[in-house]
């Protein structure tokens, strides 16, 4: 397959080429894609190394798959040029996720709803996937009720000039360093993911609702989000309260929880056994835990969810995507030829 990969130079650009390199897609030839500034730089796959090149040049390429990650401008000027020219388009940012014409994806939840013809998919904001991932097979059994969600998101949601900004304050301690946050983010902690919108909730905190209801398919669903972002160079954490629509044996829901495909649960708080971002680094997985009984609401849990959000949270999902088209054969079946 010919894989394109725009924004390849980018935070989770270099995280997808990592995923890729042990991904089952049959890569024959990598497309990597940069801006004016950065094309000609070199990017290596599986030992090949391959020349950084631009939109312009690569929408005339033949290509199977473009995975975009270069945000929502680029993706909504670009994806559909592409998609013309039935190119699958697997879009990371948010341009695509919140149309009703286009479907919103994590694969182990609602793949079976891609056909041949969704040129564009959209891949769902990095704290909605690690959170529909845990929630779904407790909808699935229970039904879910309500949502409270407050999370916990490292720099590096927000890319390479966060993670510079903390580690400059961190080594030098200076009140604050030039970078994306208006307050410093080392030793701190700033209520205020994206920006604010009028109902005075931030963009990222309306995204954990819209997106999970698409995801889930009930529109309907109550939700609330807080989203903070700490001092903590990768892995997003989140405590979410979830109430039930039934009644439910705590171990049988671990057990339901654990048996997600790409759910880890780590839950034995007796010998200090939890989630933690900085032990999620590189993994693939979302991993569950502190799952306790809310004692002041009627069929309520509270959980701990932790993933990689470079991972899972946007490579990961991406890349599956991908295989997924590949392993069904949505893709031309001529153009899969390795």
């Amino acid at each position: 397959m010919k894989i394109a990969l725009v924004g390849a130079t980018g935070m989770v650009g270099t995280e997808m080429l990592a995923v890729l390199e042990n991904s089952t897609l049959p890569v024959s030839e990598l497309i990597p894609v940069a801006s004016e500034k950065s094309a000609g730089k070199k990017v290596m796959l599986r030992g090949k190394e391959y020349t950084c090149t631009t939109l312009e040049d690569a929408i005339n390429r033949d290509i199977d798959i473009a995975i975009f990650s270069a945000g929502s401008e680029s993706s909504l000027e670009w994806a559909p040029r592409f998609a013309e020219r039935s190119v699958f388009v697997i879009d990371n940012s948010s341009a695509w996720r919140m149309s009703p014409n286009h479907k919103l994806i994590v694969p182990e939840i609602n793949a079976n709803e891609l056909t041949e013809t969704d040129f564009i998919i959209a891949n769902p904001n990095c704290s909605t996937i690690q959170m529909v991932m845990a929630l779904k097979p407790l909808q699935d059994k229970y039904g879910i009720d309500r949502l409270v969600i407050s999370t916990y998101q490292s720099v590096s949601g927000t890319g390479y000039a966060a993670v510079d900004q903390m580690d400059y304050e961190r080594a030098n301690d200076q009140q604050s360093a030039e970078g994306p946050y208006p307050y410093r983010i080392d030793k701190n902690c700033l209520p205020h993911c994206d920006v604010f919108t009028e109902n005075g909730y931030t963009k990222e905190e309306m995204k954990l609702v819209n997106e999970t209801r698409k995801i889930l398919g009930d529109p309907s669903l109550r939700i609330t989000a807080t989203a903070v972002r700490v001092p903590v160079s990768g892995g997003h954490s989140e405590s979410i309260n979830v109430r039930l629509k039934k009644s439910f044996d705590l171990e049988t829901v671990r057990q339901d929880i654990g048996s997600m495909p790409g759910v880890v649960v780590q839950d034995d708080v007796q010998n200090n056994i939890y989630p933690m971002p900085f032990y999620a680094r590189g993994k693939n997985e979302v991993f569950v835990g502190r799952i306790r009984r809310d004692e002041s609401e009627e069929n309520a849990l509270n959980m701990w969810v932790v993933s990689d959000n470079l991972r899972k949270g946007a490579a990961t999902n991406a890349v599956q995507i991908a295989e997924y088209l590949y392993e069904n054969k949505l893709v031309n079946a001529a153009s899969v030829d390795v």
